[in-house]
């Protein structure tokens, strides 16, 4: 009887994804949106799901507050091979918005 071989499955790829975020989580006022950028080995869209359904999985900005996926400044970013190349185009990805006039949240 021959072995079966194991299948892989395919390894993840990371993506980045931006979160529209009601003016309302601001103290002040602010010419542009706030966001909330973040990383996933998931789509965006099951991503954000996740932080609108609350629970251990949901930061408390994009749970509360966020409003949609911003799909115009996600364009071109991505996919990244490993979590750390994801996590570190996360953070520079915030600091271009933050330079650009948004409040940004991330991690």
């Amino acid at each position: 009887m021959a072995k079966r071989r194991a299948r892989r499955s395919p390894s993840p790829t990371y993506s980045i994804y931006i979160i529209e975020l009601a003016r309302e989580c601001l103290r002040r006022p602010a010419t542009y949106a706030p966001l909330y950028v973040g990383q996933t080995a998931h789509t965006p869209e099951h991503r954000f799901a996740q932080h609108k359904a609350g629970g251990r999985l949901a930061a408390g900005k994009p749970h509360r507050y966020g409003t949609r996926l911003r799909y115009d400044l996600m364009k071109n970013i991505g996919p990244f091979p490993t979590r750390q190349d994801a996590e570190a185009a996360e953070k520079a990805v915030a600091k271009a918005l933050e330079a650009r006039g948004h409040r940004v949240f991330w991690g």
